[in-house]
């Protein structure tokens, strides 16, 4: 194509491109419209732009190929950070749980115990009438049976008549004596003054042997009710009425209620954790709220299998293989403080128990709390249990409450004048007829 025809169509198409012309304002509808003109009739050149304003160098953005290289390695790094915190955490996490069931003062071992007051009658005789049942709450001092007193209430009647008739001997003997002592030489002999006068004593020993067997039987009658001697709950009653009770045989036995504790079986290996009068939380099994407590006492001893006599006489010592080694469980005795309501104290139940410190107060945040405890815990991997001075006494000066049940006094003995008044008046006096 020549030079002619192309600058032709390029004229034609800014003509099609061009706004419609606009009329002057002075002008009608014949004014001419402006036309474009061409500078150069070979070459077209369009409207010079006018370039933006450059006040500061613009950086020019990475390549994308940069730019995921560079977010891939932060990636990969913050992958490893992750991996490596993800990776302390577990090993604190492995060290801090291994120390806890190593050498944390906590067991699963625990046992609620209880004494167990075992009743047999003092006398025997057949039971007439009972009057308790299995499970029974019953208070020190209630009546449990009844023996039959029959023969009791004879053998009381017939002590206190012969009591008195040993009274009455012991009367007319002293008076006699004195008579004899008092009568003259030409009247009486020394000899008979000291037979009159032995029969005096031998009468009085007679009579206070009487009076013996009076209180015995006044006694034997009492025991003929079987009292509870604690508070409790009568458990496992077999007995019925008409079986014979006999002396010394238990038949009955309460749970004494006021005597319940815990044992916990404490590894060797947590006994530097645990102090006289730390604070102790047990939890039942079957039950999510804690009886508190304290540690009361430490068992000093336990069996040792290798101190039994073999042959000869001879230690018998198991060997022991040194890559297998369990730790011996101790007894640990903790006093009871409080129960939970609605939770029931059974001989034998299984407890778990932790050991807390003896103050026991939670004063921090749990954080600080936690924080704690984790830095006890490292602390015992990296350097040991701390031990704690006095932490169990080498001797131990608390007593025992004392424990006691009311026994059965002798009364003095009555005066024979009490028993047979007016058989002995005086010396000259007549004697009251009876």
């Amino acid at each position: 194509m020549s030079i002619s025809k192309t600058a032709g169509l390029q004229l034609d198409q800014a003509e099609r491109s061009s706004p419609a012309p606009k009329h002057s304002v002075g002008g009608g509808d014949d004014a001419p419209a402006q036309t474009p003109k061409l500078e150069t009739v070979g070459r077209f050149e369009p409207p010079p732009q006018e370039t933006p304003r450059q006040d500061a160098p613009i950086a020019e953005p990475p390549p994308p190929r940069k730019r995921r290289l560079v977010i891939g390695r932060l990636l990969g790094l913050a992958r490893g950070l992750a991996t490596l915190a993800i990776a302390l955490v577990a090993i604190l996490t492995a060290l801090v749980t291994w120390d806890y069931y190593v050498t944390a003062p906590w067991t699963r071992d625990g046992r609620v115990r209880v004494q167990v007051a075992s009743v047999a009658p003092q006398v025997s005789g057949q039971i007439t009438e009972l009057r308790v049942g299995d499970n029974q709450f019953v208070h020190k001092g209630d009546v449990l049976y009844l023996i039959d007193s029959f023969d009791f209430e004879a053998a009381l009647l017939g002590n206190k008549a012969q009591l008195q008739q040993k009274a009455a001997d012991l009367q007319v003997k002293q008076m006699q004596s004195i008579r004899r002592q008092q009568l003259s030489s030409l009247a009486t002999t020394p000899e008979e003054q000291q037979t009159f006068a032995g029969a005096a004593v031998q009468a009085k020993a007679a009579f206070e042997a009487a009076h013996q067997q009076l209180a015995q039987a006044e006694i034997n009658l009492q025991r003929t009710k079987v009292l509870s001697p604690v508070n409790g709950y009568v458990t496992n009653l077999l007995m019925r009425v008409g079986d014979y009770a006999h002396v010394g045989s238990a038949n009955i036995s309460i749970i004494d209620t006021d005597s319940y504790w815990i044992d916990g079986y404490f590894e060797e290996t947590k006994l530097a954790r645990i102090c006289i009068g730390d604070r102790v939380e047990a939890k039942l099994l079957g039950y999510s709220q804690p009886m508190l407590g304290h540690v009361a006492s430490v068992t000093r001893g336990i069996g040792v299998s290798d101190a039994a006599a073999g042959t000869q006489g001879l230690p018998n010592v198991d060997p022991v293989y040194t890559w297998v080694r369990l730790a011996q469980r101790v007894p640990v005795r903790i006093a009871i403080d409080s129960v939970p309501p609605g939770v029931p104290l059974v001989s034998g139940m299984t407890a778990t128990v932790t050991v807390k410190d003896a103050d026991g107060a939670n004063r921090h945040a749990w954080l600080h709390r936690t924080i704690a405890s984790v830095k006890a815990r490292l602390s015992d991997v990296f350097e040991g249990p701390p031990a704690r001075p006095a932490c169990i006494p080498a001797t131990t000066t608390e007593r025992a409450k004392p424990m006691s049940l009311p026994v059965d006094k002798e009364e003095s003995a009555p005066a024979p004048d009490q028993l047979n008044p007016g058989l002995a008046p005086s010396v000259a006096g007549s004697p009251k007829n009876y």
